[in-house]
């Protein structure tokens, strides 16, 4: 097998310590090679003289498996002086036997001194940023809807069923509605009173829903929730304007995205920082979709086709390509709309949402490639591209209910 890299390290990376084995050609022979550990401290001191000591070996190929979180120091130091590789870890098999740090260096050394390790994608640093930031606030927001679920929780303690009325609890009028009952000098008929716009027309079923058993306990659960909720309302506007200016460099690419139906610019934001504006790191739009987790999977055996289940992929990216598609399918008159109702009717609703948001990503994918906006092709695509297939299961459908159908080709 041909050698690749002559100077190469293997590393493995912990919380506490980082194990580097370092493989370069032994000095006395012709043919054969030189093993050398050592293992350092996770301190960004301890991985600055990690650094220097691979620059003494002449080290200039390193990889490492990635980790849970502690990769990320290991990168963020020695990614300006060698060629780093991040590696899957279900992609490194050590041999059967004894099981060591050592050896889980030196294993991960010799493969990637025969080129058979295949990188992940890591993010340049611009992009890891934007990430960072926009993975912060999708905690952030999951927070707020657990805090937003508590006070439903609360509400049904006491008696209030506004929940069951109103479809935003903690909207303008919802908020109103809920200060009142902290304070606790309000009657459901002047809480009631309090709501806008198209809530004004279930006044009566407000004044039910707002006739509870409101006690101590439940005003003071609320003040909480409600404190609570508001700190994260501020937060996330910060993150936003935070956001918006680390977005700065990829403008152009969420905008192109923000043309997709669906996706709206929050969306844009977290796809952009998930993948980047280079396309080119994935070999296709499949590839990419197959690295997002949205593509059907392939497993056959001995010819039989079996499950088809997608893959975990990339959480984040997986998670907004499906919120995305549920916005989509709500749109009249657009490709993805009708290309939902298609797919669900034969394999269902699931199966449908997941085969939309794979569309989404691929013309997103094609959209940053050729730098161009999105072209709605209607939702009588499927139809106008097969017209005689439409027009012969319409009248089969015709025919089922008893009618006779004579078809007549259009004037020219």
């Amino acid at each position: 097998m041909d050698v690749l890299h002559t100077h190469c390290a293997g590393l493995d990376v912990h919380k506490q310590t980082v194990v580097a084995a370092v493989r370069v050609p032994e000095p006395k022979k012709k043919r054969g090679w030189q093993v050398i550990t050592q293992t350092f401290g996770t301190m960004t001191a301890d991985l600055l003289a990690l650094s220097d000591w691979l620059l003494t070996q002449g080290v200039t190929h390193a990889a490492m498996e990635s980790t849970g979180e502690y990769w990320k120091p290991v990168y963020n130091i020695l990614e300006a002086n060698f060629e780093l590789l991040l590696v899957n870890p279900h992609h490194i098999k050590a041999v059967p036997g004894r099981k060591t740090d050592v050896s889980d260096a030196e294993w991960i050394a010799e493969l990637l001194q025969y080129g058979l390790l295949r990188a992940s994608f890591v993010p340049p640093r611009g992009q890891r940023a934007l990430r960072e930031l926009t993975r912060a606030r999708t905690t952030f927001v999951r927070e707020r809807a657990t805090l937003v679920n508590r006070v439903q929780k609360v509400l049904e303690s006491a008696n209030l069923k506004l929940g069951d009325v109103a479809r935003d609890v903690l909207g303008v009028s919802g908020r109103a509605m809920l200060d009142a009952v902290i304070e606790g000098h309000t009657g459901p008929e002047q809480m009631a009173g309090l709501a806008r716009g198209r809530l004004r027309n279930k006044h009566d079923q407000l004044v039910k829903a707002l006739e509870g058993r409101v006690e101590a306990q439940h005003r003071f659960i609320l003040t909480e929730l409600l404190g609570q909720i508001d700190h994260l309302d501020a937060a996330l506007a910060r993150f936003d304007t935070q956001i918006l200016d680390a977005c700065a460099p990829f403008e152009h690419a969420v905008a192109l995205w923000d043309t997709i139906p669906g996706v709206a610019r929050t969306a844009a934001e977290i796809i952009v920082s998930e993948i980047g504006t280079d396309m080119s790191r994935f070999q296709s739009a499949e590839a990419l979709s197959a690295w997002a987790g949205v593509a059907p999977g392939n497993n056959e055996s001995a010819g039989r086709q079996r499950s088809g289940r997608t893959r975990q992929g990339n959480a984040a990216l997986k998670t907004i390509l499906v919120q995305a598609a549920h916005g989509a399918i709500h749109t009249k008159g657009t490709y993805l709309g009708a290309q939902y109702h298609r797919i669900a009717a034969r394999r269902g609703r699931k199966r449908a949402i997941m085969a939309v948001a794979h569309s989404i990503l691929v013309i997103g994918y094609h959209l940053v490639q050729r730098d161009e906006p999105y072209r709605e092709l209607g939702a009588d695509y499927f139809d106008r591209r097969n017209p005689e297939t439409t027009a012969h299961r319409l009248v089969r459908r015709l025919e089922h209910l008893g009618y006779q159908v004579a078809l007549q080709s259009p004037s020219p």
